[in-house]
């Protein structure tokens, strides 16, 4: 999809004059084309403070929904701005680096899903939307980890389910609506990786923090925590909890946030296994610089293109989560 763009830009991003103010640029660009920048809170901070819009999935997806800019400028990965190009086809959607994919995402391919679900055909299939859009055609309704829980809980008790592909989502799932959704067996990199043994370390240097985290994680370190949250989740619950301190078991982009929203307290970043490192990055999301960011959208490269019957069959599943999203207040 990408190969030509790539070559494109490949050229172009060396073209870049040093002399220009990249962020002026890109406000006149915005303006002048009708675009909305969407920004992930694991982007870099600059992409963050830039963006119109600042959000976890479900968020930006109800943005992209929304919006009515001309062209939306995804600062995430993959699936998150093939998603807006299923929610807005008469839209141009933009990625500012092309090699921006998801661990999680790719470890779902649909030819291996499609047999998997054939073992089950009388179950409902819920997929995180962190998929691809193949993965979406198979999926009855997708959900985010904001509202994973209630879109399960708005099927009848005894509804058959596949969840997919997140098995560590799926089990904390599984553990707070006493389902026993099927699961496909994915994961996340960033969440796999925290280290149980550091965060205690961690928090016997700080007694005094709350242990917060994504339900992406693994269980072990998700029943150590104070609260399990989405991005939002965290956000939210980091400002009204009274504590000062916080170890966040999350991508360390959304600490900026946190920090920003909250200035008198403290963010620790929960470390990974590799003891070489403090704090653990999506390698993926922060492929987006700021010097991407104004070529994507200088000369509206890489972009996003799908074919319609695909297309179709994608947004009925991200329709629905929306719609009971919004039913629920979510």
């Amino acid at each position: 999809m990408f190969e030509e763009d790539i070559e494109k830009l490949g050229y172009i991003n060396h073209q870049i004059d040093g002399g220009i103010d990249i962020i002026e640029e890109i406000h006149t660009c915005r303006k002048q084309k009708n675009a909305v920048i969407l920004g992930h809170y694991y982007q870099k901070v600059e992409i963050q403070d830039i963006a119109d819009f600042i959000g976890d999935s479900l968020q930006l997806s109800q943005v992209a929904a929304e919006t009515k800019a001309d062209i939306i400028v995804f600062a995430g990965v993959h699936f998150m701005a093939e998603t807006a190009k299923i929610l807005s086809p008469e839209k141009k959607v933009l990625l500012p680096d092309a090699k921006a994919g998801c661990s999680l995402a790719d470890s779902a391919p649909a030819e291996e899903f499609k047999k998997f679900k054939q073992n089950y055909p009388d179950h409902t299939v819920i997929s995180y939307v962190n998929t691809t859009a193949e993965i979406k055609a198979l999926t009855d309704i997708c959900c985010t980890s904001t509202n994973a829980v209630q879109i399960v809980n708005s099927l009848p008790k005894n509804e058959k389910i596949i969840f997919a592909p997140d098995r560590n989502l799926g089990n904390y799932i599984n553990s707070i609506t006493g389902r026993e959704m099927i699961l496909w067996d994915g994961a996340c990199h960033v969440h796999e990786e925290f280290s149980l043994e550091r965060i205690m370390e961690l928090k016997k240097q700080h007694p005094d923090a709350k242990i917060i985290a994504h339900p992406e994680c693994e269980k072990p370190v998700l029943m150590v925590a104070d609260h399990v949250g989405s991005t939002a989740s965290l956000l939210k619950f980091s400002g009204k909890d009274s504590s000062k301190k916080f170890i966040v078991a999350t991508e360390s982009g959304i600490l900026h946030q946190m920090k920003k929203a909250n200035p008198e307290k403290e963010f620790i970043a929960a470390p990974p296994k590799d003891s070489s490192c403090g704090c653990n990055d999506c390698n993926y999301m922060k492929l987006n610089t700021i010097e991407k960011l104004y070529t994507c959208m200088k000369f509206e490269l890489p972009e996003i293109r799908m074919k319609e019957e695909l297309r179709k069959k994608a947004e009925i599943p991200i329709v629905r989560m929306l719609e009971i999203s919004k039913k629920l207040g979510l």
